[in-house]
């Protein structure tokens, strides 16, 4: 199987695709907003204590407070911790327990924890975003940092050791344990990670100094930094594609900006100086993502209906509460029995779900109606081939069998947002009822198209007519786009609203002569 990572680099936006045998199966955005904080650790305060939810609202200096649940807020034996966390507080209490590989706390000792007693309003308090800010809801943290390097990750606030699942060598598992072991010098947790399999010893102490010396920096910039402030920022997104999923899930990285491919190189010079003759600087005239049919994916990946080759489809509706996922013969009538063309319009139908699943990044509960089928054996072929189409998502999953009324509830982890909440909003056409591409969207959209059609302009302006909502983004928050375009091409743009357009509607005229 063949995998790449191909990567789009602008002022305004940075876009990374997993390419599996041809096909996009994941996207990465980032833009230069709070849609994707997780990782960053941050000095709050906590704003609100609330016993009867078990949980408080902490500012990290954010549009909206982040959330901590009291299973969530430290409670272990090491006294520098107490002094870090647990600052300000005037609460007498034992401190109690030892980490595990995912911070859970035991059900006794979780009985026997009170959100007021570890907290109060008012303290100041080191925080990692665990889950980016959804929709409505602000991010979710913990006080349960955990830094990750390429071999390894740093648990400071556990002393557990804990090896990849993804290793199943015994012998393996146990080296690299020992490895661990007698290399610590603190009482931190580690988690082993899939590619330090075969590692050798000096890989992994160079790293571990690493992560290492990257917690005491944070530890003296909590002591001195205002509340709220941030502490650490997590790697870019195109540095997170590098340590995460090169080699581990690609074996090549194409990105067409040579500043991006620079800093690529080095950080691979830092860390992984054997993968650098893996990263390919793109330098075609045509945008990236047209080169490899990307863009094309990307909208029908935000699309409700998705054709199926048979003929049949499926829709996808994503709710506030979950999402729902509709399974429909169409236009495919079968060649034999009704029963026949049901199960494999619905085998069929499995594959898609999967894919789109992954694409999309749909997370947290998720139900999937499929056509009735009758026997017993054909509701467990669907389970089952479910079951190993999800084999290749790196999220989590958790399906249970198909009910009699033909439905199969799943869920899956969600720590960002959909690609649909992403890159879409509510529409005000429908009064909210639906989505359409959100007008930042739209902008860079029309910034795309006129850099793909710029070699063919020779007139002197341009005069861009766009949807007056669009025009006031243009002439405001985004006015950075046209500044940009207009040293890029040399030409002056002047932007027309049009009230009559719609939202993503535009036309773009050159004026020959001034």
């Amino acid at each position: 199987m063949h995998k790449k990572l191909i990567i789009n680099v602008t002022e305004h936006e940075t876009r990374v695709a997993l390419f599996e045998d041809g096909t996009i199966v994941e996207i990465f955005i980032e833009r230069g907003d709070d849609s994707n904080i997780a990782g960053n650790i941050y000095k709050g305060r906590v704003q609100r204590v609330l016993p009867g939810m078990q949980a408080a609202f902490v500012d990290i200096g954010l549009n909206q407070a982040a959330f901590i649940y009291v299973d969530d807020v430290i409670c272990n034996d090491y006294k520098e911790f107490e002094q870090i966390f647990i600052k300000n507080s005037e609460v007498d209490h034992k401190i109690s327990g030892t980490g595990t590989a995912n911070h859970t706390s035991s059900p006794v000792e979780r009985d026997s924890r009170h959100i007021e007693e570890l907290i109060t309003e008012g303290q100041e308090i080191m925080v990692q975003v665990a889950k980016s800010p959804i929709g409505t809801k602000g991010p979710r943290v913990t006080n349960y940092i955990s830094l990750p390097g390429r071999f390894l990750v740093l648990m400071p606030t556990s002393d557990h050791i804990g090896i990849s699942r993804c290793i199943e060598n015994e012998t393996e598992r146990k080296r690299l344990k020992n490895i661990v072991l007698s290399l610590r010098k603190e009482p931190y947790g580690y988690i082993v990670r899939t590619v330090s399999e075969g590692i050798y010893e000096d890989k992994l102490e160079k790293e571990m100094g690493f992560l290492n010396n990257l917690w005491e920096s944070i530890q003296r910039r909590y002591k001195s930094a205002p509340a709220p402030s941030l502490l650490h920022q997590e790697l870019t997104v195109s540095l997170r594609a590098v340590r995460d999923l090169l080699t581990n899930e690609a074996e090549k990285l194409i990105i067409d900006s040579r500043s991006g491919f620079e800093s690529i190189l080095s950080f691979l010079d830092t860390f992984m100086p054997s993968l650098k003759d893996s990263v390919e600087l793109y330098e075609g005239s045509e945008p990236i993502f047209d080169a490899y049919n990307l863009e094309g994916d990307i909208s029908r990946a935000l699309r409700r209906k998705v054709w199926l080759k048979s003929g049949g489809y499926i829709v996808i509706e994503q709710t506030e509460a979950l999402v729902a996922i509709d399974v429909n013969t169409g236009r495919y009538v079968g060649k034999h029995n009704l029963e026949e063309t049901i199960l494999k319009t619905n085998l069929e139908a499995v594959k898609e779900i999967a894919y789109q699943i992954r694409l999309r990044d749909i997370g947290g509960i998720i139900i999937i109606d499929f056509i009735d089928v009758e026997k017993k054996s054909n509701q467990e072929k669907i389970f089952n081939a479910l079951k190993k189409a999800l084999t290749k998502d790196r999220s989590k999953s958790h399906i249970l069998p198909m009910s009699e009324m033909g439905l199969i509830q799943m869920t899956r982890k969600r720590t960002r947002q959909s690609l649909t909440r992403m890159l879409c909003e509510p529409c005000f056409y429908c009064d909210g009822e639906g989505s359409l591409i959100s007008r930042q969207t739209i902008c860079y959209n029309i910034y795309r198209e006129i850099l793909r059609d710029a070699s063919n302009m020779a007139g002197v302006q341009l005069t861009l007519m766009v949807n007056s909502k669009i025009a006031d983004l243009f002439l405001g928050e985004e006015n950075h786009i046209i500044t940009s375009l207009e040293q890029t091409l040399g030409k002056r743009i002047v932007i027309y609203p049009n009230p009559q357009f719609h939202m993503e509607e535009f036309d773009i005229f050159e004026v020959l002569k001034e």
